[in-house]
């Protein structure tokens, strides 16, 4: 067992054969119940003695995902109001060691997740000289509904109330607070894009990276006032803090899940705002769009996956039954001519069906354009695209949405990720991958030249003579969003 101090008492953690210390379920912020419900975190209370860190803490209060998606992201749950904790995986658990810090912020659509899931076990960060940090933060009504009286975004104050932890403790366990890099997946990644905007959050990071999730996510506050609204109506009651409170937990996280999927089956602008093409009814609510430009004093690495919206089409059966009409009427929504975008799309992919043309639009939409717009926004910025092609759902799946996962954190073999990785995932290619992540880490280079928007130098993640650098993939594609996105 190994003994660490912090400012609000001291912690025993566990270091296994594998040399990795483990510090699990400390709490960063107040257990936000009771009088403390949708306010603002506040500092956790002191303790005395050594408090135990060998097991995982409550996790965030969140429902289950619906099928078919459960079978892809296990579900992980321990119950309980302390749920404002985070973990820590350090190699060197002792003041000086001046290791540079790594703080993971899951994903889940703002609604999902914990980040004590074993998918994002530290031990592969650790082992190759990262202190590693990963927290829960709220989620949903409690996390992101905007509510009268109330703050916007107490999700994101978590996320800060997070990082302030981290600067104020992570020396004692081998870090060095001024070498922190924040990195985060889809949801998490969009938090990021928010947090670099958000002067609550200067200087407690000074790099980043953005798997899958950049600026362009957020609601209007008239759009999350209309979820909240829609919600409360669906209770009839309130749309009150006062009156979201009385709502138990138990019909309150199965009503989030409902209203998302409400939202995906009548998808109309009129009633949900920005929500009705972002698809989710819990995200940061901000005036207008934001990015940082050349002053952010953040080093940025930023990506996304080839085919990340056939996560959403192929284990729904969309992507096979998608009809030509539905193509065209989603192109327009996301703000293309489809007489002149789909030819050009056509062109890469003579063979694709409707379905799979709608994914390398919304894909483009969703996740590759805003991480180009980030990129150019911030001059010195790493971009990468992932593009190994998934076994799963008969090889449907392709280069999906969250399937860099394993390989960022190095665990091919956590069987949370059997589903998506099938039997012979390439280790190789998760040394290449991780290894740049800790290469950033350490260093501000993931390997290879920034990105500029003369060469638009991105790097290709996959197996094989693709996985190399290239300048400006795709631009025809990339062309056709000038303006829209």
């Amino acid at each position: 067992m190994t003994v660490c101090s912090t400012r609000q008492g001291e912690v025993r953690g566990r270091t296994p054969a594998d040399g990795v210390t483990r510090f699990l379920g400390i709490p960063y912020a107040a257990p936000p119940f009771g009088p403390r419900r949708f306010c603002a975190p506040l500092p956790p209370a002191p303790w005395t003695g050594v408090r135990d860190a060998t097991a995982h803490g409550p996790t965030a209060p969140h429902a289950p995902y619906a099928p078919p998606f459960d079978v892809l992201f296990p579900d992980h749950e321990v119950p309980g109001e302390d749920c404002l904790n985070l973990n820590v995986w350090t190699p060197a658990p002792e003041p000086g060691a001046g290791l540079p810090v790594m703080v993971w912020l899951h994903g889940g659509a703002f609604s999902h997740g914990s980040g004590s899931a074993s998918a994002y076990d530290g031990t592969a960060f650790a082992r190759d000289g990262v202190v590693c940090v990963t927290l829960n933060y709220r989620l949903g009504v409690d996390g992101f509904l905007r509510l009268p009286g109330r703050p916007d975004n107490r999700g994101l104050l978590d996320q800060v109330a997070a990082l302030r932890w981290v600067r104020d403790n992570i020396a004692a366990f081998g870090g060095d607070p001024d070498r922190v890099t924040l990195f985060g997946e889809s949801a998490g990644a969009m938090s990021i894009g928010a947090l670099l905007t958000t002067g609550a959050a200067r200087g407690l990071f000074h790099r980043a990276i953005l798997q899958s999730g950049a600026c362009h996510h957020f609601l209007r506050p008239p759009s999350a006032a209309r979820v909240a609204a829609r919600l409360a109506e669906r209770w009839g009651i309130e749309a009150t803090p006062e009156a979201f409170a009385a709502v138990p937990l138990a019909e309150l996280l199965p009503a989030q899940v409902e209203l998302r999927a409400e939202l995906n089956a009548d998808p109309v602008p009129a009633r949900w705002g920005e929500a009705a093409l972002n698809m989710m009814p819990f995200e940061p609510v901000l005036p207008g769009l934001a990015l940082p430009g050349p002053e952010c004093g953040v080093d940025l690495l930023i990506g996304s996956n080839r085919e990340e919206y056939r996560l959403f089409l192929a284990p729904t059966g969309r992507l096979d039954a998608l009809p030509e009409s539905s193509l065209r009427s989603l192109t327009t929504a996301y703000g293309l001519d489809p007489d002149e975008a789909l030819p050009v799309y056509r062109a890469a992919r003579p063979t694709a069906t409707p379905g799979e043309l709608l994914d390398a639009v919304a894909t483009d939409w969703f996740y590759r354009i805003p991480a180009v717009r980030l990129a150019e926004s911030v001059p010195g910025s790493h971009l990468y695209e992932f593009a190994w092609r998934s076994p799963g759902y008969g090889g449907t799946l392709g280069a999906c949405h969250a399937l860099e996962l394993p390989f960022v954190f190095d665990r091919l073999h956590d069987p949370s990720y059997a589903p998506m990785l099938g039997d012979r995932p390439p280790q190789a290619l998760a040394d290449a991958v991780h290894g740049a992540w800790v290469s950033f880490a350490k260093t501000g280079s993931p390997g290879w030249p920034a990105y500029d928007r003369t060469t638009r130098t991105t790097r290709t993640f996959t197996v094989g003579p693709e996985a190399a650098t290239a300048d400006d993939p795709r631009a025809r594609e990339r062309l056709l969003w000038a303006g829209v996105r």
